[in-house]
């Protein structure tokens, strides 16, 4: 029996929905993308990378192992989406969407080719495209040249638009939210996940007052405590927390594939005095790289100073990773703008436009006075004058001691 069922179709189930942001902020990347091809001499580009993807088309997908992309041509941007979704890829692009199907192996690529064509060039995201699918991609698209696009893109995407700067204002406003619930949760024998829940119940909940249209995903919390404090990214558990615990508060909303953080240390009980002393080293290298944060300054340069002031107070070989990152359409698995991250390896020169954290972070190891992981995080947008910080939770152990 003849098999008929197609490779790829159209499905254009139900009505469009709102997108995270107005047509015209979606033209405009495409055009400044569509610059980029110009100036390179590259036809057509395929996305490949959930960031990618969804910064140019509004269309954030759940991968679970299977391909998605998105063709940027002269004039059409499509979306490509497997037949799982249905029509949700279509409802959520703010372009053309074309589904493919399991029924034969490599039906994503065919779906492609149906709309790149013929391309002596074809731009690719080389941080993302795996060598397996660099081979199919040539062997089947019969492109001569794949040219890497991704740092291109990742610049533009380090200056955020207006647009962009509300919905993560909004997104470090609901941070805050997360925080007050956190710290309202904290006392002894409460277990770290019961802790993490109350924080990502109070920031999905106004999430959902604030962005009725959009979809609802991946909100976390990362709350730790003792020696679960040491690496920044140290998921929950189920210990229960104890009187003398140093503790770490870190609540991640997500809006429309837009992360944004608060990041703060606390403390349950009186802290000894070499604990204080730490905690308010590290605070007081938060406090100078906030004041560093302005158009004009150096990411190494931050770095450099901040350094140069852990490195007097003795304390520089227990600072554990950079100063500080960008924001924009990513999260803790997908997304990144390494150009713009406080290290001593990143030059890239502050502009308006651009938002930034500034976390310092020190870890004394188990076994000396004062162990456990330190950590304080704002986030700041850049403009003409210095930088505006909108994170509100108060920081220091002023304001984080909890009592017993």
């Amino acid at each position: 029996m003849t098999d008929t069922r197609p490779d790829f179709l159209v499905l254009e189930n139900g009505e469009r929905a709102e997108p995270p942001f107005a047509p015209e902020e979606y033209a405009a990347r495409l055009e400044r993308l569509r610059a980029v091809m110009e100036r390179r001499n590259i036809p057509v580009v395929l996305l490949t990378s959930m960031h990618n993807i969804a910064y140019y088309s509004g269309f954030l997908h759940c991968a679970f192992g299977r391909p998605y992309g998105c063709v940027v041509t002269r004039d059409r941007c499509t979306t490509l989406s497997a037949n799982i979704d249905a029509g949700q890829p279509w409802r959520r692009s703010i372009g053309d969407n074309l589904v493919y199907t399991d029924w034969r192996r490599d039906n994503f690529w065919r779906a492609a080719k149906s709309i790149i064509g013929a391309t002596a060039r074809l731009g690719i995201e080389a941080d993302h495209l795996t060598l397996a699918a660099e081979r199919t991609c040539r062997g089947m698209l019969g492109v001569d040249e794949l040219v890497d696009v991704a740092p291109d893109m990742m610049r533009l995407r380090m200056v955020k638009s207006p647009a962009e700067i509300a919905l993560i204002k909004e997104g470090a406003r609901v941070a805050d939210i997360g925080g007050r619930a956190i710290r309202e949760a904290i006392r002894e024998g409460v277990r770290e996940i019961d802790v993490a829940m109350a924080g990502r119940d109070a920031m999905e909940i106004a999430i959902a007052d604030a962005f009725p249209n959009a979809e609802y995903r991946d909100t976390w919390v990362w709350f730790q405590s003792g020696i679960n404090t040491d690496g920044a990214h140290n998921p929950v558990t189920g210990r229960r927390l104890e009187a003398g615990d140093l503790l770490s508060l870190n609540a991640f909303p997500m809006v429309n594939g837009y992360y944004t953080a608060l990041e703060r240390s606390l403390f349950l009980g009186e802290p000894d005095a070499e604990t204080l002393r730490i905690w308010r080293a590290n605070v007081a290298a938060h406090e100078l790289g906030l004041s560093l944060i302005r158009p004009g300054a150096t990411c190494s340069g931050i770095c450099a100073e901040i350094n140069g002031f852990l490195e007097d107070e003795g304390l520089l070989r227990f600072r554990s990773f950079g100063y500080g990152h960008s924001f924009g359409v990513l999260s803790h698995y997908y997304g990144r703008e390494a150009g713009l991250e406080l290290r001593e390896d990143i030059d890239t020169t502050l502009e308006p436009g651009m938002v930034i954290s500034m976390e310092p972070m020190l870890l004394i190891p188990e076994g000396l006075p004062g162990a456990g992981g330190y950590r304080e995080h704002d986030i700041l947008v850049v403009d003409a004058d210095g930088a505006t910080n909108i994170t509100g939770f108060p920081y220091g152990p002023d304001k984080n001691v909890i009592e017993t």
